[in-house]
């Protein structure tokens, strides 16, 4: 049984389509492994950030982008944030705009 990626708000998902091209491709080899082994993908492709968020980790030439996630009941992955990384370190106020989501997510 393989996972479903859901998308926390269409934005979410608009964010990741205006990716340029290597990283977006990236993101679709990734997404395709996560649907197959859901919490058992590890680093380099994903990297647990705690409390049950997690973020997954396309990259092309022309960057980085990063798509945080979580998962709920029924094996369901829900991407609640992404975004084109600018730095070394994922910023304070993506994480916890993820969590915040995430939040709302699995508390209805």
């Amino acid at each position: 049984m393989h996972f479903e990626i859901v998308y926390f708000h269409h934005r979410v998902e608009a964010e990741i389509e205006s990716w340029p091209v290597g990283i977006l491709a990236d993101y679709a080899r990734l997404a395709e492994l996560l649907m197959e082994f859901g919490p058992d993908l590890k680093m380099p492709h994903s990297k647990a950030m705690g409390k049950g968020l997690f973020e997954l980790r396309a990259s092309g030439r022309e960057g980085i982008g990063r798509a945080m996630y979580c998962f709920v009941v029924g094996k369901r992955v829900v991407i609640l944030h992404a975004f084109i990384k600018k730095t070394r370190k994922t910023s304070e106020r993506d994480l916890r705009l993820a969590r915040k989501r995430m939040k709302e997510v699995l508390n209805g």
